[in-house]
C-alpha cells in the first residue's frame, strides 16, 4: 500500500482525491489536513482511519476531537493543528505522496518541507510555484523528490511531453474557459455580483479558484508555475481562450506539430494520472464521448477584460519576489471581493497598484518570499480599507 497525504482534504481536489484512491484500492490514507469543514473531516477520517488529522486552528481540532470521540470510533488520529501540522503531516516518514490541494499560500511550506524530505508530490496548489518556483525547483532537484501537476492544465502538459524532447519545444499553450464573464460586456464587469462571478460554465470548484476564473489570474498563476515546472521562458507560454474546456492544454513542437490532450471536465482524470504515473490505469470516471462534442472554438484574450492574466507576466518579467507579491495580494482582494467590501475590477486595480509600488528581491530563500508575501498582504489591507473609507465618506455626504 502506498502511503499518501491529502493537504486541503475537504476542498474539491481533496474530496476528488479520496473518491480516486477509493476506486484505485492500493494506497493508503496516512494523513489528511483542512480548514473550517470540521464536519466533514471527521467524516473523512471516519471513513479512511488517517494516522495524523490536521485543522486550520487549535479550536477546531479541539472540535474535531470532539466529533471524533462523540462518534465512538476505536482509533482516533493523532490531531494537529496549524502550519506545524500540515508539515508533520506531509512529511510522515509512511507517506510516500503528497497531495498538495490547499487554497493559497497557505501550502507553500508544508510542500517545501515534504519535497525536502524527499516525497513525491503530487501538486494542485498552484501558489507553491508562484510564491517560490526557483527554490522550488532547486530544492527538488537536490533531494529528487518528482513534482506531478494534477492543474488540469499542467496535467495535460505533463501528458504531451511525455517521450518528446525539451529541446524540440516551441511553445506551450494553456487552455482557459474563460469564466462567466467572457461575453460580458465591459462596461458592465464593474457591476457583477459575487454569485455572478462565482457561477463557472464549466468546473465546479472552491470560491477562491473560481474568482480566479472569472478574472482569469488562474491562468496568469498557471503561466507563473508552467514556467517553473517545464523551464520554458514566458514568451515561450502562451494562453488562449476555449470555452468548451474539452483540450486541457497543449503543445506545439519545432516541427509545427501541435498535440493536445482532451478529456471530461472531471479532475479525478488528472488526479489519478498523477498517483499512478508513470503507469496509466482503466479510467476511474466518465470518458469523453467526441460524437457529443459539438464544437471547439479558440479566442484570444482581451487585456482589457482580463488585466490580470497580463499581470502575472509582468511579475514574472519582474522576477524575484514579485510573484509571490501578486500572490498575495490577489488572495486578499479576492477575499474582500467575496466578502463584498470591493467591487470585481477592484482585485485587478488593487493588484496592479501594489505589484508596481513592491521594490522585488531575490526569491532564493524562504524568509525574502515570506516576507514579501507579509508585505503585500498588509498593504492590499491598507487600500481595501482607504476604499471602504471613501466609500463611508461618500454615504455620509449623500
Amino acid at each position: 500500500m502506498r502511503g499518501i497525504a491529502v493537504l486541503g482534504s475537504t476542498g474539491s481536489i481533496g474530496k476528488n482525491t479520496l473518491s480516486v484512491i477509493e476506486t484505485l484500492g492500493d494506497y493508503k490514507v496516512v494523513s489528511v489536513s483542512a480548514g473550517k469543514n470540521i464536519e466533514l473531516l471527521a467524516e473523512q477520517i471516519i471513513r479512511f482511519q488517517p494516522k495524523i488529522a490536521v485543522c486550520e486552528t487549535e479550536a477546531g481540532a479541539k472540535e474535531l476531537s470532539e466529533r471524533l470521540t462523540d462518534a465512538a470510533i476505536t482509533t482516533i488520529p493523532e490531531i494537529l493543528w496549524g502550519e506545524a501540522g500540515m508539515v508533520a503531516a506531509a512529511t510522515c516518514p509512511e507517506v510516500e505522496t503528497v497531495v498538495s490541494a490547499t487554497v493559497g499560500a497557505v501550502g507553500f511550506i508544508p510542500t517545501l518541507r515534504a519535497i525536502e524530505a524527499g516525497k513525491r508530490i503530487a501538486l494542485a496548489n498552484k501558489e507553491t510555484l508562484v510564491i517560490g518556483g526557483e527554490l522550488i525547483i532547486k530544492t527538488a532537484a537536490e533531494t529528487g523528490s518528482k513534482i506531478l501537476p494534477i492543474d488540469s492544465e499542467h496535467n495535460a502538459i505533463h501528458q504531451c511531453l511525455r517521450g518528446e524532447q525539451k529541446s524540440d519545444i516551441s511553445r506551450l499553450i494553456l487552455t482557459a474557459s474563460g469564466g462567466p464573464f467572457l461575453r460580458t460586456p465591459i462596461e458592465h464587469l464593474s457591476s457583477v455580483t459575487r454569485d455572478q462571478a462565482l457561477a463557472h460554465p464549466n468546473w465546479k470548484m472552491g470560491e477562491k479558484i473560481t474568482i480566479d476564473s472569472a478574472t482569469l489570474m488562474n491562468k496568469g498563476l498557471e503561466v507563473i508555475e508552467a514556467r517553473w515546472l517545464f523551464g520554458i521562458e514566458p514568451e515561450r507560454i502562451n494562453v488562449v481562450i476555449h470555452p468548451q474546456s474539452i483540450i486541457h492544454s497543449m503543445v506545439e513542437f519545432c516541427d509545427g506539430s501541435i498535440i493536445a490532450q482532451l478529456g471530461a471536465a472531471d479532475m479525478r482524470h488528472a488526479i489519478q494520472y498523477a498517483l499512478t504515473y508513470p503507469e496509466r490505469r482503466p479510467v476511474c470516471n466518465k470518458r469523453l464521448d467526441l460524437l457529443e462534442v459539438s464544437a471547439l472554438t479558440f479566442d484570444k484574450p482581451e487585456k482589457d477584460r482580463f488585466p490580470c492574466l497580463w499581470l502575472a507576466y509582468k511579475a514574472l518579467a519582474i522576477g524575484g519576489t514579485a510573484p509571490a507579491v501578486l500572490n498575495a495580494v490577489n488572495e486578499v482582494t479576492v477575499r474582500a471581493f467575496l466578502d463584498e467590501k470591493i467591487q470585481f475590477q477592484d482585485i485587478a486595480a488593487i493588484n496592479e497598484s501594489i505589484l508596481n509600488e513592491h521594490l522585488p528581491k531575490p526569491g532564493d530563500s524562504v524568509e525574502t518570499l515570506l516576507e514579501a508575501d507579509r508585505w503585500a498582504r498588509k498593504r492590499a489591507i491598507m487600500e481595501i480599507e482607504n476604499i471602504l473609507g471613501n466609500m463611508r465618506l461618500c454615504s455620509t455626504a449623500l
